[in-house]
């Protein structure tokens, strides 16, 4: 049954989007942010318990509220919108009938050594011809990341992460591990709200800017 109710949620998220897709104008930029993990999924689990799923939520949700203060908003869409498991399926589904222009997922890391810190960026190593501009699309949200937050980059990287190998057949396609939550300091500085909101702010005005 809760396979069931999840799958018929999904189906009405996808016809909820196509809706409002068919009242945009054209040459508005239609952005899908994947909220990594949800559900039973927790994805990494950092010092004192804290679950990436939940603060990949609470920073897709703060860029949800300051895009919605924008004189005009972008076309953001999530591919979770509560704490629920999508598949990794469909949240390509997600991409490709909104026919999105760029798809970011939002991630955090976990490594064994505590010291370990810092962002990085994948892209799908897997041709197609929104590959050059993801690369590009990688480099400028780290050097974004960067400059407005002072975070260390351990670089952009490619990986054959399923999200990626299917979306960046649709569109541009970037995976952001933000941290690790098996560090100290940047789990502490995301439980933050403030900080939270700082993200959220320079990751929105990434999107405003990126070139698609």
């Amino acid at each position: 049954m809760k396979k069931v109710l999840k799958n018929v949620s999904f189906v009405f998220l996808l016809l909820k989007m196509c809706i409002v897709f068919g009242q945009e104008t054209s040459t508005q930029k239609r952005i899908v942010i994947d909220v990594g993990h949800g559900g039973k999924d927790s994805g990494a689990i950092g010092i004192n318990g804290i679950q990436e799923k939940d603060i990949v939520m609470n920073i897709a949700n703060a860029i949800l509220k300051l895009n919605n203060k924008l004189d005009k908003p972008l076309a953001i869409y999530l591919t979770r919108y509560s704490d629920t498991l999508i598949s990794l399926t469909d949240r390509t589904k997600l991409v490709k009938a909104l026919k999105a222009d760029l798809f970011v997922s939002l991630h955090y890391n976990h490594s064994d050594n505590p010291n370990t810190r810092g962002i990085e960026i994948y892209v799908a190593p897997s041709k197609s011809e929104y590959s050059e501009q993801s690369v590009w699309l990688a480099y400028q949200l780290q050097n974004q990341i960067k400059k407005q937050l002072g975070f260390e980059s351990r670089g952009v990287k490619f990986a054959n992460f399923q999200v990626l190998r299917y979306t960046i057949e649709y569109c541009s396609s970037v995976l952001f591990e933000i941290g690790f939550l098996s560090n100290l300091d940047e789990k502490s500085y995301f439980t933050n709200d403030t900080n939270v909101t700082m993200l959220a702010h320079t990751l929105l005005i990434f999107l405003i800017h990126a070139d698609l």
